[in-house]
């Protein structure tokens, strides 16, 4: 029965792109943005599932088991403020990939600037640091299979990988999208399903909670888990990182209207806030049922041992669909994603013409490989290999924001901020400095921010150079609104608050609750936002 609904499952998926597949025509926009008509709805639920990754489901139920519900703000309420950038970056990327015929975020570089060693610097940095979070995908389909099916770990990783090349050879971005849709529901659905299910055989939410807290105190406060430095520097991280993966970058383009973009960042706090407490509660409450974990075990495959012990064999074959359809629904962004920046960004300057239809799907097969065998020998967890990833795509947000809204920025100094923000990152991997207050990442983009600005500055002085792409006004982030956010961050790191005590409601501190009431006040103000700012296209320049 669980081999049948495993089946099932993928073949449901074949099957959509097989339909979108008849769809779609010939050209390289329809198959990498599907013609740019993702509509409002299409549009929240693949940025959702987009982002949301084997991570979200194995990597945050590992790290409930092991740092407790300390974890679920820094990544709710962060992931959640970072759709700001929907309306910050989005909105100008939207407009500007229709008016100009945009395809990659490279190409958005190169339209600014007209540099070819900044356009393959980007190229080359967002290729680099999300093929490490595309392995992950894999790894995490080859903990499920093995745990659930006793499929070994390599071949499980495979006929996942196959699977979702079938349907993304097939359908491009408008099969990837709509099995976004149908992943994206079952993520939220089976996850609330499996937490009723675990905390019931525990004895309820509020028992299970209170007998954890017992026997792993620790696990229910923020005190000695995470310092406010480290608390603070994951809440920039996402804002920071999250709007540079080139998969979820490449959505602006596709969506078919600024309202789409509207709704996707009203809505997405509350999305984050909702699920991301399911799979770390369910990660604490596990330590019912695993106190220890079993020799050679790793952390991010709690999940898969705790369904096996505490649900009925159909129910762990669900819920661990759910795994595969966070990371499957990543995994083929990803790949659509660099595909089309390897075409766009490097075949076509090099050949000089415009790259023939079938050359995208092509790279696909060839980056599902080079994905597949990193994942044969994961060089981490989840948590390391999407820390490290999201700090070397963070060091490009500087350049992306001076390319849209300053006016003084150069291609010299882009290429120079890069270059001094990655710098800064490999010298704190390889311990040569070492900033132990915070994450990596904040160091790293001040460096490259502070580099790109006093580099752009004399090497811009006198040349007329490119106009920024998109007029900042005062329209177009209202004071009173900035204040707004800015106070919203503010409350999401109360540190003068973490030494009252951890009194539980329904089994989980008081502050998680608040955390998610911040998450829908932050969904709130977005949606209230976004219907007096998003009402026609930014003020952008040729």
């Amino acid at each position: 029965m669980q081999l049948a609904v495993i089946i099932g499952y993928l073949a449901v998926l074949v099957a959509t792109g097989v339909w979108a597949g008849r769809r779609s025509r010939r050209s390289t926009e329809d198959y990498f943005l599907a013609s740019r008509s993702l509509g409002p709805v299409v549009t929240v639920f693949t940025l959702a599932a987009t982002n949301f990754s084997a991570f979200t489901v194995f990597g945050f139920s590992g790290q409930g088991w092991q740092s407790g519900y300390a974890f679920y703000p820094i990544m709710a309420f962060g992931t959640g403020f970072m759709a700001l950038t929907f309306y910050l970056i989005g909105r100008p990327v939207h407009a500007l990939g229709r008016a100009h015929g945009l395809l990659t975020p490279p190409d958005l570089i190169h339209h600014r600037f007209g540099s070819a060693p900044l356009r393959l610097l980007v190229l080359l940095v967002m290729t680099v640091f999300t093929l490490p979070y595309l392995a992950m995908q894999p790894m995490a389909a080859g903990y499920a299979l093995e745990g659930l099916l006793g499929i070994p770990y390599r071949l499980g990783a495979t006929i996942v990988m196959l699977v979702m090349l079938a349907y993304t050879f097939r359908g491009g971005l408008r099969g990837v999208a709509l099995t976004d849709m149908i992943q994206g529901a079952l993520m939220l659905l089976l996850m609330l399903v499996a937490l009723f299910v675990v905390s019931g055989r525990s004895g309820g939410m509020g028992a299970a909670g209170s007998a954890v807290a017992t026997a792993h105190p620790g696990l229910f406060t923020r005190q000695g888990v995470f310092g406010p430095g480290i608390w603070l520097g994951y809440m920039l991280l996402w804002f920071w990182a999250d709007p540079m993966f080139p998969q979820l970058f490449q959505r602006f383009y596709s969506a078919r209207s600024q309202r789409a973009l509207g709704l996707s960042m009203s809505l997405y706090p509350l999305i984050t806030g909702l699920l991301f407490l399911l799979p770390v509660a369910l990660g604490v409450m596990s330590r019912l049922w695993i106190p220890e974990l079993p020799e050679g075990a790793a952390v991010d495959q709690v999940l898969p041992l705790l369904l096996s012990r505490a649900c009925p064999g159909i129910l762990e074959a669900l819920v661990l669909t759910v795994g595969l359809a966070a990371l499957m629904s990543t995994l083929d962004s990803q790949l659509l994603t660099l595909s089309s920046m390897l075409v766009r960004d490097l075949w076509e300057p090099i050949a000089g013409r415009d790259a023939p239809w079938w050359a995208g799907k092509l790279v696909v097969v060839v980056l599902a490989v080079c994905g597949l065998l990193l994942s044969f020998n994961p060089p981490a967890t989840f948590l390391d290999l999407a820390r490290q990833a999201f700090t070397g795509l963070a060091v490009l947000f500087p350049v992306l924001i001076g390319a849209l809204y300053w006016r003084r920025a150069t291609w010299i100094g882009g290429v120079a901020g890069i270059l001094a923000g990655l710098a800064t990152t490999f010298l704190q991997h390889f311990g040569v400095i070492s900033f132990s207050w915070t994450l990596a990442v904040v160091p790293a983009v001040l460096v490259a921010t502070i580099v790109f600005v006093l580099v752009s500055l004399p090497t811009g002085r006198g040349k007329p150079g490119r106009a920024a792409l998109v007029r900042w006004t005062r329209d177009t982030l209202p004071p009173g609104w900035g204040l707004l956010f800015l106070l919203l961050l503010l409350l999401a790191n109360d540190f003068p608050l973490w030494k009252m005590p951890d009194s539980l409601f329904l089994g989980m501190p008081w502050w998680v609750w608040a955390c998610l009431g911040l998450c829908v006040l932050t969904s709130a103000s977005f949606a209230v936002f976004s219907r007096r700012s998003v009402s026609g296209d930014p003020q952008t320049r040729s």
